[in-house]
C-alpha cells in the first residue's frame, strides 16, 4: 500500500506538470498575440498604437496581470526543460518537435533586450517606454537591434503556433476552424510588422520636428545615461547564468545517465520480432519505440492525450514477473483509457515506464492522422465523427442490409462476359449511390449481392430509418435500371430482395493484405442476410426485423400504411421465431 500511494503521488504530479505548462504557455501566447496586435495598429498611425498600449500595459501591468505574465515566463522554459532532459534519448522525434526546441531555445536570449529596454528601465528607472521611445531607439537609433527584436517576435510567435498546434489539432472543432487558425497565424504577425514598420518611418519623420522632440523628450523621463548604465552588464549576467543553467541540466542529465547504469536491465519485445534491453524505469514505451526504430503512432506527441501510442501488454515470459509491477495508470492516462473504452491490458505508452519484461503490440498504425486520432481518442461517446476510428475495432450497435439478385445466373447464361460484366457494374453502381444518397457505407460485393452499414455516423435510430429510406431507393433504382437496359435484358427483368436487421456487431479493419477493409462481424449481421433469403420464402422484396419498425419509430398503424404485412419467421441457428415486417415490392415505398 505504501507503493502505490507513492506512485499515485508521482502521475498526480504528471497531471500537474502537463496542466501548467499548458496554462503557462496559453498565457505567454495571449500576451504575444496583443503585442502583435499592438504594433498592428502602427498601420492606422503613432497615435493609434499609442492608444492600444494603454489598454495592453492595463491589461499587463496591473499586479494579477504580473504575476501571471512573470511566473508563466519562468515556468513554461523550466518546465520545457525538465521535459527534454528527463527524455531518455532522442532518437525518432518528428522534426517540428526540433523546430520548437529550437525556437524556444532562441527567444530567452533575444528576450532579454527586450524586457530590459522597456518594462525593467520602466519600473526600476522610471522611463516612459512608449511607442515613440521603442521606435526612436530600435527604428531610427539602432535598426539591426530592431531587426533583431522583430525577429524574436517572429521566433516566439512560431513556437507558439506550433504549440497551439498540437494542443488543438485533438479538439472537435479543429478541423472546421483550421483555415481561419492558418490565416491568422500567418497574417497577424505579418500586419504586426508592417505596422512595427510604418509607424517606425513615421517617428523618424516627426524627430525633425523640433517641436515634436521637445515634447517627446519632456515626456521620456530619461533619468540620464549614467542610470541606466546597468542595464547592457545586467543582459550579459543573464545571459551567462542562462547558459550555465543549460550546461549544468545537460551534465546533470549525463551524470545520472552514468549513476543508474548499473540498474536492472529489462527486455521489451514487439510484434516483428525487435527487442530493445536497458535499464527499467528508464524510458517509456513510447520512447523505446523511438530507441529502436519500431514505427509507432503518437499523434499528441506523447502528452497522454490522444490515445493513439496505446498498446496492448503482455508477460513476456509466462509466469514471469512483468504487467503486475506495472504503476497503476494516473487519473490522466485512466481518463482516456475510459473514454477509448480499453480492456484490460491496454495502456498508453507515453505514460508506462516498464520495470519488468514486456510484450508489447501497438493497436493502431503508425501512420494515423490527427483526424482518425479524434475518432479513436472519443470513439462513440463523441458527439462528431463516430465512424472516424473504427479501424482497430469498436462495438457498435449499427443497421445491416443485405441485397440480392433475383434469378441472374439464368439471366447471364448464353450472355457474353463482357454483357454479365456491363449489367452487374450497372446494377452496383445504381444500388451504392442509393445506399450512399442516404448516409450508408458500402461494406462490400458480394457476388451479385450488397451488403452496407448504416450507423457508423449516427445513432441506431436514425440509421434504421436511412436504411429503410435507402431500400425505397433501391427499388425505385432497379426499376429505373431495368427501363435502360431493356434491350441488354430483353423479357426479363432485374429483381432484387433485401433484409435489414439492427444490432450490435464488432466494426473494424479487417483481412490482409489489399484485401483489407472496414467491415462489420456478429450475430446481427448474419440476422441480415438471413431475413434477405426470407425474402424467396415470402415472395416479397422487403423484410425487416421488428426491431428495426421500432427504432425507425414507425407504429404497427404506420408500417401496415406503408404496405408492410407482420409475419414471423425461423431462422437457423435461432430458438425462437422473429417477428419481421413484409413488403412485397420495394418501387411502393416512399
Amino acid at each position: 500500500m505504501p507503493k502505490r500511494a507513492s506512485v499515485s503521488r508521482h502521475w498526480n504530479w504528471e497531471g500537474i506538470y502537463g496542466r501548467t505548462k499548458l496554462v503557462t504557455g496559453l498565457i505567454l501566447f495571449t500576451f504575444l498575440g496583443t503585442h502583435l496586435l499592438n504594433h498592428a495598429l502602427g498601420l492606422i498611425s503613432l497615435q493609434a498604437m499609442e492608444a492600444g498600449a494603454w489598454w495592453f500595459k492595463l491589461l499587463w501591468r496591473n499586479l494579477a496581470g504580473t504575476v501571471a505574465l512573470y511566473g508563466a515566463l519562468l515556468l513554461h522554459p523550466l518546465l520545457a526543460g525538465y521535459n527534454w532532459l528527463r527524455r531518455g534519448h532522442y532518437r525518432g522525434l518528428p522534426w517540428q518537435a526540433w523546430t520548437q526546441l529550437l525556437l524556444g531555445l532562441t527567444v530567452p536570449w533575444l528576450l532579454l533586450v527586450h524586457l530590459m529596454g522597456s518594462r525593467v528601465v520602466h519600473e526600476f528607472a522610471g522611463v516612459n517606454d512608449s511607442y515613440a521611445f521603442v521606435l526612436s531607439s530600435l527604428f531610427v537609433a539602432d535598426p539591426m537591434l530592431g531587426l533583431q527584436q522583430n525577429l524574436l517576435i517572429l521566433i516566439a510567435w512560431a513556437h507558439g503556433c506550433f504549440g497551439m498546434y498540437y494542443w488543438l489539432r485533438l479538439k472537435r472543432f479543429f478541423e472546421r476552424l483550421w483555415p481561419t487558425f492558418f490565416a491568422i497565424a500567418l497574417l497577424l504577425p505579418a500586419c504586426a510588422m508592417l505596422g512595427y514598420l510604418s509607424a517606425g518611418r513615421a517617428v523618424r519623420f516627426l524627430l525633425r520636428d523640433p517641436d515634436w522632440l521637445a515634447g517627446y523628450q519632456a515626456s521620456l523621463n530619461w533619468p540620464g545615461d549614467a542610470a541606466v548604465s546597468w542595464v547592457y552588464p545586467t543582459i550579459e549576467i543573464v545571459q551567462y547564468t542562462l547558459a550555465a543553467l543549460m550546461l549544468g541540466g545537460l551534465i546533470g542529465r549525463w551524470l545520472w545517465g552514468l549513476l543508474h547504469r548499473s540498474r536492472s536491465q529489462i527486455s521489451i519485445r514487439y510484434p516483428d520480432g525487435r527487442q530493445w534491453r536497458g535499464r527499467a524505469g528508464s524510458l517509456s514505451l513510447l520512447e523505446i519505440s523511438r530507441a529502436i526504430g519500431y514505427p509507432h503512432a503518437s499523434v499528441c506527441g506523447g502528452q497522454g492525450r490522444c490515445s493513439t501510442c496505446r498498446v496492448r501488454l503482455s508477460n513476456l515470459n509466462i509466469g514471469e514477473p512483468g504487467l503486475n509491477d506495472l504503476p497503476p495508470p494516473s487519473a490522466e492516462e485512466q481518463a482516456v483509457l475510459t473514454r477509448v473504452e480499453a480492456p484490460p491490458g491496454v495502456r498508453l505508452a507515453c505514460q508506462v515506464r516498464p520495470v519488468a519484461d514486456l510484450a508489447v503490440l501497438p493497436l493502431l498504425p503508425a501512420g494515423v492522422t490527427p483526424k482518425t486520432a479524434y475518432g479513436a481518442a472519443y470513439g462513440s461517446s463523441g458527439s462528431l465523427g463516430l465512424s472516424q476510428g473504427l479501424g482497430q475495432g469498436s462495438e457498435r450497435r449499427i443497421a445491416i442490409l443485405f441485397a440480392d439478385l433475383r434469378g441472374f445466373t439464368k439471366l447471364s447464361d448464353g450472355k457474353l462476359p463482357y454483357d454479365v460484366v456491363f449489367i452487374l457494374n450497372q446494377y452496383f453502381k445504381a444500388m451504392g449511390e442509393a445506399v450512399e444518397r442516404h448516409g450508408g457505407r458500402l461494406d462490400k460485393f458480394i457476388g451479385d449481392g450488397v451488403m452496407a452499414l448504416f450507423g457508423l455516423d449516427c445513432e441506431p435510430n436514425e440509421a434504421c430509418r436511412r436504411a429503410l429510406n435507402a431500400a425505397g431507393a433501391m427499388g425505385r433504382a432497379m426499376q429505373e435500371l431495368n427501363a435502360a437496359l431493356s434491350s441488354d435484358l430483353g423479357e426479363m427483368q432485374l429483381r432484387i430482395g433485401i433484409g435489414i436487421h439492427c444490432g450490435r456487431v464488432i466494426v473494424g479493419e479487417m483481412g490482409h493484405g489489399r484485401a483489407i477493409g472496414l467491415t462489420a462481424i456478429g450475430d446481427a449481421v448474419n440476422t441480415a442476410s438471413r431475413l434477405e433469403s426470407a425474402t424467396k420464402d415470402f415472395g416479397a422484396e422487403l423484410v425487416i426485423s421488428d426491431i428495426v419498425a421500432n427504432r425507425a419509430a414507425f407504429s404497427p398503424e404506420a408500417m401496415q400504411a406503408l404496405g408492410f404485412h407482420p409475419d414471423s419467421v425461423k431462422l437457423r441457428g435461432k430458438a425462437e421465431e422473429m417477428a419481421v415486417w413484409v413488403h412485397p415490392a420495394l418501387v411502393d415505398l416512399p
